[in-house]
């Protein structure tokens, strides 16, 4: 199942090193006691966390915390929780949970300000990727639902159908590999051996091709369009 979950948009700044010696400050909001210990069981096995427990109101009083993960257990209260943290504090990074038989809840959760989304019944090891990842800046939900978010509150144009395929070069189909894989432009044109200006030119070119205006787009297109695969520009 895990691999159904990427971490996408944002690049990781700092090696894996360097990552693995900083502790990551968890607060946990949750209306069910048993619940908030599990988790803190849960995150506490991992020596970079440190997990603060909170409750609905409480976590308005909370200071110092990196990732914010609200329990689905608070309901409709999850959203209400969201807008004052996110209102307080703009960059705020939140993860919620859910059902995703719900498929409203999680999307939602996304459209009121989370950086990730986890089924309540993902595993534990999903569930610590999850906050390195948003942690890290990165935003952890599933293509399908990263999908249907982007074009729910987005618009993005298509250009008109014909009949010719859509094919990349040789250069493109990597730059698009190292995008989907959460490189920056500056990362990309490390890896290649390019100019960074030249990466923004071969992403501008993917975005049209692919008729999406952003690279956040660009890299849900990718993963629900099967463009990694695609045919090669002769």
């Amino acid at each position: 199942m895990a691999d159904l979950y990427y971490s996408i948009v944002m690049p990781l700044k700092q090696s894996a090193k360097a990552r693995s010696k900083r502790t990551i400050r968890v607060a946990v909001v949750d209306n069910d006691p048993l619940r908030l210990v599990g988790f803190r069981t849960l995150l506490e096995e991992e020596a970079d966390f440190l997990v603060q427990s909170c409750t609905l109101s409480s976590i308005f009083a909370t200071h110092g915390y990196d990732v914010v993960l609200i329990g689905s257990r608070t309901g409709s209260e999850m959203y209400e929780v969201m807008a004052g943290l996110k209102s307080l504090n703009p960059s705020v990074r939140i993860i919620a949970t859910g059902n995703f038989s719900h498929e409203e809840m999680a999307l939602r959760a996304l459209q009121a300000g989370a950086k990730g989304y986890l089924e309540e019944s993902a595993s534990a090891h999903e569930f610590k990727q999850a906050i390195r990842a948003v942690h890290s800046g990165s935003v952890w939900a599933s293509p399908q639902l990263l999908s249907k978010f982007i074009e729910r509150v987005t618009f993005v144009p298509r250009p008109p159908m014909d009949d010719q395929p859509l094919v990349f070069t040789e250069r493109e189909r990597e730059v698009l590999h190292l995008l989907v894989s959460g490189r920056s432009n500056r990362e990309i044109g490390d890896v290649l051996g390019i100019e960074e200006r030249t990466v923004k030119m071969h992403v501008a070119s993917l975005m049209r091709k692919a008729g999406v205006t952003n690279r956040i787009a660009l890299s849900v297109h990718a993963l629900t369009h099967s463009l990694l695969g695609i045919e090669r520009q002769r």
